[in-house]
């Protein structure tokens, strides 16, 4: 796989197993955690078995690399597997990785049919994405900047992110404790001694925030629908283009992200990707690692659910930018997990 990204000219590169953690700490805060594994060198500090390649070429390449680049890589990575114990905590993975600003969609549409071209003989089922549709559904809020922050940092979070919008529409009712807590003359009043790391100013300053949040009129129900209904597009690439454009007319935020969703067709099309075959799925992509914030894509095996997707990818714009320490540059890319090509092969052989 690597010859092949090689060959459609990646330049190949290594990264170090210890990875600083401070870097993916300061990117995703105390969460990745519960995902890497995390320990102590005695001169360089906390870092963390490398849980992915793409960070540290981000990184490479903002520090050295030229434009436009083109990058392959292969080795271990190790992820924890608590939710999922049945999968293994280390494994390889193969990547493919394309910094170019002359033109995004094409980026896009050369990154998955290399991809596409690549796993070909697996059978695999491809489905694609947008987190830039819902980011920009997001930030078009008719809210307080506060409460779309919140929102935009739990994307990669369904669960909580449906918590936050139900109470931000005030579908559920606030819990008892905060309610006396807000109404309270002096909230820090009888609290006994202070535990933990954040100060007493910093506890009323929160407080003063939550107290700021409770006097906001709840989010109106027409967009809180239009948010629910975006996430749940889920069809062709041609019929969700249609779909979603329809759904811009009373939501323009999302506007110029359909447009590139729609650029990007062409692209793939142009690549000779069949599109009106491609599955288009509004949510995916919202449980993987959280830097892609625009195109995403997978290949999933339709013979085992249970597996997690054999090759995922899609566009970080944005992680060049908080890496590049001034600079940025479009960037888009993915991931194989080749283990899972000798597993299928396997299968075959055995006539499954």
């Amino acid at each position: 796989m690597r010859d092949r990204f090689e060959a459609a000219g990646a330049v190949p590169v290594d990264c170090a197993v210890l990875q600083p953690a401070e870097v993916l700490l300061d990117l995703y805060g105390e969460d990745v955690r519960t995902r890497a594994f995390v320990t102590v060198d005695p001169v360089r500090g906390e870092v963390m078995l490398r849980p992915d390649f793409t960070v540290p070429v981000v990184q490479m390449h903002m520090a050295e690399g030229a434009e436009p680049a083109r990058y392959t890589y292969a080795g271990e990575v190790f992820r924890r597997q608590e939710d999922h114990p049945e999968r293994a905590p280390e494994y390889f993975q193969v990547g493919y990785e394309v910094f170019d600003r002359a033109d995004p969609a094409a980026a896009d549409a050369e990154v998955f049919a290399t991809f596409a071209e690549a796993l070909a003989p697996y059978a695999l089922r491809p489905v694609v994405g947008d987190i830039g549709i819902l980011t920009a559904a997001v930030w078009g809020l008719n809210t307080t900047e506060q409460r779309r922050v919140a929102l935009m940092r739990h994307i990669w979070r369904p669960r909580r992110f449906r918590a936050l919008l139900d109470r931000y529409a005030g579908r559920v009712p606030v819990p008892a404790s905060r309610t006396a807590l807000l109404a309270a003359d002096d909230p820090m009043a009888g609290a006994g001694p202070m535990i933990g790391l954040r100060s007493e100013e910093e506890i009323r300053e929160r407080i003063e925030v939550l107290r700021a949040d409770a006097a906001e009129p709840p989010l109106a129900d027409e967009q809180v629908a239009l948010i629910e209904t975006l996430l749940k597009v889920s069809e062709d690439c041609p019929h969700a283009l249609e779909h979603l454009r329809d759904i811009a007319v009373d939501m323009p935020a999302i506007g110029a992200a359909v447009d590139r969703f729609g650029a990007r067709c062409d692209a793939m099309a142009a690549r000779g990707v069949d599109v009106t075959h491609l599955s288009f799925e509004a949510s995916y992509g919202r449980t993987s690692m959280e830097y892609y914030d625009g195109f995403v894509f997978g290949f999933l095996c339709a013979q085992r659910p249970d597996w997690p997707a054999v090759a995922t990818g899609g566009r970080y714009d944005a992680l060049t930018r908080q890496l590049g320490q001034g600079r940025e540059i479009p960037a888009v890319g993915g991931v194989i997990r080749t283990g899972l090509l000798v597993d299928l092969e396997r299968m075959r052989e055995a006539g499954q």
